[in-house]
């Protein structure tokens, strides 16, 4: 028996939040390898075959499987005026059960950063899981000298709570970073999704 590929479509006033599909590969591969110097000194080191179709695939399949059985929510950002490719945002190990949380994380082509793009998409991405998927808590880590993803952060109502030694190994090294988390119902003052 066939599985049904999971529906999954958050609209915002400029974006369509949608799962990859296997006909997004040209574009993705594109915006990654043209963004690979702005991208690169945040992420974890690429793999030689990071822009390969064969790569791309296992991650649309990864994507399917993760919506489907609620672990991830792995969403390209599409522009709505021009159906372009802008970046991807994930909101993932989602834990059920007492814990009702996950872990978003995001990039963005170096073209369209700084539009108010991800603020947009993190902003509808946190609105979904508080009220769609019933979490309770979101968390975000980032470089500690990344301003831009900070202000993002901050701008989307979430609260910093500290750093965290040696969290990821980025670019090739074990680096600290800074931890961030939005809460549904958050008594450490009001955030700035407008959410209940």
């Amino acid at each position: 028996m066939l599985k049904r590929r999971p529906k999954v479509r958050i609209d915002t006033e400029r974006l369509v939040l949608r799962l990859p599909q296997h006909s997004d590969y040209r574009d993705w591969s594109r915006l990654r390898a043209e963004s690979a110097a702005f991208l690169q000194p945040s992420e974890p080191t690429w793999s030689e075959d990071h822009l390969s179709r064969k790569s791309f695939t296992n991650r649309v399949f990864w994507a399917e499987r993760s919506a489907r059985s609620d672990s991830a929510l792995p969403l390209f950002l599409i522009r709505r005026e021009d159906a372009a490719l802008l970046g991807a945002v994930t909101l993932d190990n989602i834990r059920r059960g007492p814990a009702q949380m996950g872990t978003v994380g995001y990039w963005i082509g170096a073209r369209y950063a700084r539009h108010g793009y991800m603020r947009e998409a993190v902003t509808a991405l946190l609105h979904h899981a508080f009220t769609r998927l019933d979490l309770s808590r979101i968390e975000s880590a980032c470089l500690p000298e990344n301003t831009a993803s900070r202000g993002l952060l901050e701008k989307c109502g979430y609260k910093y709570e500290g750093v965290a030694q040696a969290y990821l190994q980025i670019n090739g090294r074990w680096r600290n970073h800074v931890l961030y988390a939005a809460l549904r119902h958050d008594r450490r003052g009001p955030t700035q999704i407008g959410l209940a």
